[in-house]
């Protein structure tokens, strides 16, 4: 089915388990930025409908927010603007997400996001996370290089632990991370001139003196428009971790496992690893019939595995399930 006219130039932002965080969409084509629900990353967009945050941005819990979700601009027209133009985008709906990273019990959660441009620099929120793009969005490129620092409070395992065990090792406190958020998006590749492909890297270091460790997910995304009322895109990311990520949150010390009955285990801070991976899915449907305005149905599932040592962890092997699943649903609204 061919795309209407003004569908040209669609922009999908580079994605995960960043940045998660999105990508910045071009101005005079439709801009779009399937924001996965849940993480890399840094969200494009014009005007447009946006995908709830993922999981692990609403409660931290590592869940990839890698879907990117497009923004749409109308074109036509006839300005000297050099900038893509300004914008505002707001989304709420509800999540279910495990109860922390490895666990097997489940919460729900409700979610919140935010996103904009200001003179050709784009901004975004996703729950606890909070980006912003310094590279300028000119209007109508076809590729579009985004970097810029990312601020995150990691909330996992602070509360809502249904698991017993998991719950006597005790809470953790909030980490503070910062970081950089920095890929390149491409329209035009696959099926049209109006897809998107993107590859972001999210990488955040805790400056809070709590894991003392850092975290980096390289993500790549697609995005499609199927007509002009509904869109659908993919994700893949993969969370590599520090040391000190592995100790704080999956190794259990011989205190810990006196008060849990889990086994004692040091093998998840013993070295830097690739901790889990995840895939998403996502899309979005028009309800006034134009995803460029009003009203946005938007929705999403993503699967996660925890790998080699982290799975291999007591909260996951024993208390857990390496299997993580995602899902949710949503409202957006594009000022």
């Amino acid at each position: 089915m061919p795309m209407p006219a003004f569908f040209s130039r669609l922009a999908v932002p580079a994605l995960m388990l960043v940045a998660a965080a999105p990508a910045q969409a071009m101005d005079g084509p439709l801009g779009y930025d399937l924001a996965a629900l849940g993480g890399s990353e840094v969200a494009p967009g014009l005007p447009a409908p946006v995908l709830p945050t993922p999981a692990a941005y609403l409660q931290d819990r590592e869940i990839d927010e890698a879907i990117l979700l497009p923004t749409a601009s109308p074109e036509g027209y006839e300005d000297d603007r050099k900038w893509a133009r300004d914008y505002i985008s707001v989304a709420g709906g509800v999540i279910t997400a495990p109860s922390y990273n490895g666990s097997d019990d489940r919460v729900v959660l409700p979610g919140f996001y935010l996103r904009g441009r200001l003179g050709g620099f784009a901004f975004s929120t996703r729950g606890t996370n909070f980006q912003v793009d310094l590279i300028r969005q000119k209007r109508g490129q076809k590729t579009d290089l985004k970097f810029g620092p990312i601020i995150n409070l990691r909330s996992d395992r602070t509360g809502r632990i249904k698991d017993a065990q998991v719950e006597a090792l005790g809470e953790k406190k909030m980490a503070v991370e910062l970081g950089f958020s920095g890929g390149i998006t491409h329209t035009g590749i696959v099926t049209s001139g109006y897809d998107q492909v993107g590859l972001r890297v999210v990488g955040l270091k805790d400056i809070s003196g709590k894991h003392g460790s850092w975290v980096l997910s390289p993500t790549v995304d697609y995005g499609t428009p199927l007509s002009k009322r509904a869109f659908i895109g993919v994700s893949a990311s993969v969370n590599v971790y520090g040391k000190g990520f592995g100790r704080y949150y999956f190794d259990i010390d011989p205190l810990g496992s006196a008060a849990s009955g889990l086994p004692v285990y040091n093998r998840a801070g013993d070295k830097v690893t690739a901790g889990k991976y995840t895939i998403g899915l996502a899309g979005a449907y028009g309800l006034s019939g134009d995803l460029r305005k009003g009203f946005v149905l938007i929705g999403g599932a993503q699967y996660g595995r925890m790998l080699g040592r982290y799975a291999d962890s007591p909260i996951v092997a024993d208390a857990g399930s390496a299997d993580q699943w995602l899902g949710g649903i949503g409202l957006a609204y594009q000022f």
